[in-house]
């Protein structure tokens, strides 16, 4: 499976890694998970500089509508470091662009260090 996840809820953290072609069925187990594991309010970093995906844009588009039905249901959503390599930061604007709405500090990086770094760095 192309998107690796751990939970870590003494730290507070979900640390997510795609790797290869991630698809839309994956993405959608993932916000199932995460909304199982009562994760909305944990600081995530999601690292997408190893993953590929040949989702259409209206694959994308679904993603983004179940992640706004994600965020209405809680007033709480925690900080998100997002690392999108320059090069495929047009393929998941839109679904950036949705993340972005949200009440919550997020940044979107070229690299991984100064994303996690600066993830850390913030209140569990």
């Amino acid at each position: 499976m192309p998107l690796h996840w751990t939970v870590d809820s003494k730290q507070r953290l979900v640390v997510t890694i795609a790797e290869g072609a991630v698809t839309r069925r994956e993405v959608e187990n993932y916000i199932h998970a995460m909304n199982g594991a009562g994760t909305l309010s944990y600081r995530k970093y999601f690292d997408c500089s190893r993953g590929d995906t040949a989702m259409t844009p209206e694959d994308m588009l679904a993603i983004g509508v179940q992640i706004r039905a994600r965020h209405a249901t809680t007033a709480a959503l925690g900080p998100l470091a997002i690392v999108v390599p320059p090069a495929k930061s047009e393929l998941v604007s839109r679904v950036l662009g949705i993340l972005a709405t949200a009440d919550r500090p997020m940044r979107v990086f070229s690299e991984s260090g100064p994303a996690r770094r600066w993830i850390d760095s913030l209140p569990k």
